[in-house]
């Protein structure tokens, strides 16, 4: 797998497209070549986090953020009903293929979420913060939580088969 390099000199809107993709491919590549079981491969005690658990959680943050918070949908999340974040982290009946659909789906309609707002100064309102936000906002939002979570995923992964880097 390839991940998108980002402009060195691009406009503001390409540049955090651009790096959201490549922190997201980041993901992606940290996964490639695991069994379901791998996948599912608890750090340290008493840790329950895995890889799957991170691509099920980053599709429910995907979902909130673009589809809830700036599109305005009232649906659920992916794993629960009652709004409970910490359900995604349980891969333990989980697949890759359950969780990447679910992940690549929400990715999509961010993207497409994304491509038709006006600008990167469309505003919505984030009841969780009680405040609007910015698409810029939610954009580096999205940047902040993939790169602090492949920093996860790099020690999940090197538990898993000893590979580093990405």
């Amino acid at each position: 797998m390839t991940r998108p390099e980002p402009p060195l000199t691009g406009g503001e809107r390409e540049t955090l497209r651009a790096f959201l993709d490549f922190h997201r491919a980041t993901l992606a590549m940290k996964c490639e070549g695991l069994s379901d079981d791998d996948l599912r491969r608890r750090s340290m005690p008493p840790s329950t986090l895995t890889l799957l658990g991170l691509v099920r959680h980053m599709a429910e943050v995907e979902r909130t953020w673009f589809r809830k918070v700036l599109n305005g949908e009232d649906i659920p999340l992916v794993w629960s009903g009652s709004g409970d974040y910490q359900v995604a982290y349980d891969a333990s009946g989980s697949s890759r293929s359950e969780a990447f659909a679910a992940w690549e789906a929400e990715v999509e309609h961010s993207r497409r979420i994304e491509r038709e707002a006006e600008s990167l100064d469309v505003t919505a309102y984030q009841p969780r913060w009680e405040a609007h936000v910015s698409l810029r906002l939610v954009m580096h939002h999205l940047c902040h939580e993939y790169a602090r979570h492949n920093g996860h995923a790099d020690f999940l992964r090197e538990g898993v088969d000893g590979v580093t880097g990405a």
